[in-house]
């Protein structure tokens, strides 16, 4: 009875098209000052200490240094360079925007941000080369998602935070779902080019392959300072955050040049923006997370699913169902922090490793992201292209059933996630 009255409020206040946010923390106050006894004291103790984790400053910093790597040439270059490498294929420039928005999504952690930064310069030049619009709308909409999955990713520290994971193991087991991820939607994207004869580039000479690389090796090159200096101990990821923004600035403004330093002000701005928003969204999933625990939800249900001898493959598919429903409705930071501190009790009684699930989450927050009516890619998307939800829906069809068949075998087959952080030693 107190978990529908808690989501019923939750949901009638999300229909009257009220942010997120505030839902979340209208629902809990509504609920505490009228159907419990919990001291307010221990409601305010409880959202300052929710917010206080060392892990939540890294969500800032990679948000700042993604608005800095997108104003600052870095997807040009590497774009430049995954059109060099994979070009000569049929459909080359598509494969040269799912490699280069893999290749961004490594250094910005943001979804959105990659397909504005990949989306913006390689969609006008494949229309100009002759591609239909829908299929490069489909390649980069999809193919940006990849900006949560491989690390860094602002979805992972959420998810962290929410459930005190390790971000660390996170961050590596990420490392080998966004390759495999990213090799099935340039597949798709080859064999649609193939079957419809769009074009490709003439093969690129060595020397050009070369010239790319050295020209975008600045941007690649924090690839390695992030991972390489979390799995060496060098720094924590929250300290890995903070060195990816001062090097995004300095490599942005001093050696490409290509954002001055009047610019940067208004690239601080806009990342204090989007950091607060969700920094509020995190400050009331607190508190909504506080209310389940103190009301026993999760517990009751990680017990009622237990005693009905529930399997491990049937409580996956009911979160993956769960997860692409809240989908329709959320963003994923909103479904990460609601979802994860009511699900990861059930999971871990039922023997299902944290970072297994965290992964899990995260494909699933990928493929929301992709369809309506909520997906935000697709409006990013929507905004670059200036086709309609409708009309982009039907153009990342292929490439989003790629990802649900990516989603299952992620879920039912966890060494894809678990085997790189165990070979080095971090789990």
């Amino acid at each position: 009875m107190t978990t529908a009255i808690i989501f019923g409020l939750l949901i009638a206040l999300m229909l009257t098209g009220m942010p997120i946010s505030i839902s979340l923390g209208l629902t809990v106050l509504t609920f505490l000052f009228t159907m419990t006894q919990v001291p307010i004291e221990s409601v305010a103790l409880k959202l300052f200490t929710g917010i206080e984790k060392f892990e939540i400053m890294a969500i800032p910093f990679f948000i700042l240094a993604g608005n800095f790597l997108t104003h600052g040439g870095v997807a040009r270059r590497m774009i430049a360079f995954a059109t060099a490498c994979v070009g000569h294929l049929h459909g080359g420039l598509g494969i040269s925007g799912v490699l280069a928005c893999a290749l961004f999504a490594a250094v910005s952690g943001s979804s959105p941000a990659t397909v504005v930064a990949i989306g913006s310069i390689l969609l006008p030049a494949m229309i100009a080369q002759g591609f239909p619009k829908r299929f490069g709308a489909g390649v980069i909409t999809t193919s940006g998602a990849l900006g949560i999955l491989i690390p860094p990713s602002i979805v992972m520290v959420m998810y962290a935070v929410a459930t005190n994971t390790s971000v660390g193991q996170l961050f590596i087991a990420g490392v080998v779902p966004g390759i495999v991820l990213a090799t099935m939607l340039g597949f798709v994207t080859w064999y649609l080019a193939w079957r419809n004869g769009y074009p490709r580039l003439p093969r690129a000479p060595f020397k050009e392959v070369l010239r790319t690389f050295r020209e975008s090796a600045w941007g690649l090159l924090l690839i390695i300072i992030v991972i390489g200096g979390i799995y060496g101990g060098f720094f924590t990821p929250t300290e890995a955050a903070a060195m990816s923004a001062v090097y995004a600035f300095v490599v942005s403004v001093f050696i490409y040049k290509d954002l001055t330093l009047k610019q940067v002000p208004k690239v601080l701005l806009d990342s204090a923006a989007l950091s607060a928003m969700l920094l509020y969204i995190i400050t009331n999933a607190v508190l909504f997370s506080f209310l389940m625990t103190s009301e026993n939800i999760p517990q009751a249900m990680a017990n009622w699913m237990i005693e009905q001898n529930l399997s491990v493959i049937f409580f996956l598919l009911a979160v993956n169902a769960l997860l692409l429903l809240a989908g329709n409705v959320m963003e994923p930071s909103s479904i990460t922090l609601i979802m994860a501190p009511l699900i990861f009790p059930i999971a871990i009684k039922l023997g299902i490793n944290p970072v297994h699930l965290g992964i899990l989450m995260t494909v699933n927050m990928e493929v929301g992201m992709c369809h309506p009516p909520v997906g935000l890619n697709l409006y990013v998307a929507s905004g670059i292209t200036h086709m309609g939800i409708t009309e982009l829906t039907v153009a990342v069809w292929p490439w989003l059933l790629t990802m649900l068949v990516f989603l299952v075998i992620v879920t039912y087959w966890p060494p894809l996630s678990l085997w790189l952080p165990r070979v080095l030693g971090m789990m």
